[in-house]
């Protein structure tokens, strides 16, 4: 359990989503049985409904694992458009590419491989969306450096910003990970701040946090 919401609301919500595909279910199990964390399946629901609804043309992703995200943004756009996944381990990539070259859109997805601290620098590109889905104590930096090449009206999107309900209070706050929920306290409080963007935090999964740009 998530700590965000009850584990009844979230059963409940999870049984009224669409069955997914056999290589989606295939993904599902190997992070389940793997320790590798993915998101969850309301997230991906959430986050198909606002790709369907945004369309965006050129997505970038910060922490691609084996690829699940990005196939859930793929598997809700038509015609064409472009994913850049940014990850640091070899064989997450390796993994993500066998679970991404079993799909039809192998053409649109580019991963990229490397500490995303390196490589957001060095990108040229402007994107509609961002996703960032990686070390939760590094969130701020990655939102600065998403910031330039966020395109006008696009968005970031940034997953597990709750972190177990941690954020939220003090009371579940273990030890090892006061370092990670403190600076993801600060990262909340000055999205919630900049001028130029409109922010808001969803409460599902492990928590979501939405930034548009208005500008």
């Amino acid at each position: 359990m998530s700590n965000i919401n009850n584990e009844y609301i979230e059963e409940y919500i999870r049984s009224l989503l669409p069955e997914k595909d056999d290589n989606f279910k295939s993904m599902e199990e190997y992070a389940k049985k793997n320790h590798v964390p993915i998101i969850e399946p309301e997230v991906a629901q959430f986050l198909s409904v606002q790709l369907k609804a945004l369309k965006p043309k050129r997505i970038l992703e910060v922490g691609t694992a084996i690829g699940y995200s990005s196939l859930i943004f793929a598997d809700s756009l038509d015609g064409n458009y472009s994913i850049t996944t940014i990850e640091r381990r070899a064989d997450m990539i390796e993994l993500a590419l066998k679970n991404i070259l079993n799909t039809k859109h192998k053409k649109n997805i580019n991963i990229l491989q490397g500490e995303a601290e390196e490589i957001l620098p060095k990108l040229k590109e402007k994107y509609d969306l961002i996703f960032i889905d990686a070390a939760k104590g590094q969130y701020l930096e990655f939102f600065n450096e998403a910031l330039e090449f966020l395109d006008s009206n696009g968005m970031i999107i940034c997953d597990n910003v709750l972190f177990k309900g941690m954020v939220a209070t003090d009371n579940l706050v273990v030890r090892r990970k006061k370092t990670i929920v403190k600076r993801l306290r600060e990262f909340l409080q000055y999205i919630n701040q900049i001028e130029g963007y409109s922010s808001c935090i969803i409460p599902i999964g492990d928590g979501l946090a939405l930034i548009y740009k208005e500008m």
